[in-house]
């Protein structure tokens, strides 16, 4: 991989990794056409630089929740983040090995369906029924955190999204776009902080061959990571997933007559 496709990959993996279009799906795709085939290793790791773009744009926010945690005595917030992380922290460990193949998470015909059926989920969100209005993520409900934590799992398919289906869970769990996206990210901080320890854990020779581009990969991530939620957020504020649901779809479509003309 030369130090172009790196750059790509690394803006591919920040843009689309809070914006709710699919970091795994644009990567998948993006990988298969600059080279050919899909490295899950590099992916693992570029993560790295999205999840620190998490904890820049979220610091005041992360120190506030630890100060209510270790001072305010008020762990409902905290709470309701552990929950919604435990299903996609499970399967994600017991599966790991499953996810990480090429048959399954270099798949363009999973990508592309999945880009599909959850951006017409996105499409119709707005009229579909939801929970009671909830205020924000610590006013969540244990079972609606759960809710979410499944929504999470989901997302380990590669074309779903994990702000995606976060986010549309929290909307149906009472959220406002806004306050569902803030809760999506917060609450994907564990399971970004449990990736980075288990590559760093098991797959050190990796690191060790490739530390240029994974260090050009994810400074390109944490650079567009940060414009990204900055993006999202300031949207989210005054608008809905449609514009996202539509992207979604027509990239779905473009893939379908691309599988079929290969």
């Amino acid at each position: 991989m030369n130090i172009i496709e790196t750059i790509i990959l690394g803006l591919i993996q920040g843009l689309t990794e809070f914006i709710p279009i699919s970091s795994s799906g644009h990567l998948v795709i993006g990988q298969n056409f600059l080279s050919g085939a899909s490295d899950h290793l590099f992916l693992e790791f570029i993560n790295i630089g999205t999840m620190c773009a998490l904890f820049i744009y979220f610091r005041r926010r992360i120190v506030a929740i630890i100060r209510d945690v270790f001072v305010r005595r008020n762990y409902r917030l905290a709470r309701n983040i552990v929950i919604t992380s435990v299903p996609a922290g499970t399967v994600g460990f017991l599966l790991s090995d499953f996810i990480g193949s090429s048959m399954f998470f270099g798949s363009l015909v999973t990508v592309t369906v999945t880009l599909f059926a959850v951006g017409a989920v996105m499409v119709v969100l707005e009229r579909l029924p939801k929970a009671s209005a909830t205020k924000n993520g610590e006013a969540l409900s244990s079972l609606r955190a759960l809710a979410i934590g499944v929504a999470q799992t989901i997302a380990l398919i590669p074309g779903v999204s994990r702000s995606g289906s976060t986010i549309i869970a929290g909307r149906l769990s009472g959220l406002s776009p806004a306050e569902a996206a803030e809760y999506s990210f917060l609450a994907s901080l564990p399971i970004m902080m449990g990736v980075t320890l288990k590559v760093f854990l098991s797959d050190q020779a990796y690191l060790i061959d490739n530390w240029l581009p994974l260090l050009i990969g994810n400074g390109a991530a944490l650079l567009s990571g940060l414009v990204a939620v900055g993006f999202l957020m300031r949207y989210l504020s005054k608008h809905s997933l449609a514009l996202f649901g539509w992207y979604r779809i027509g990239l779905a479509s473009v893939m379908t007559v691309v599988l079929l003309i290969q």
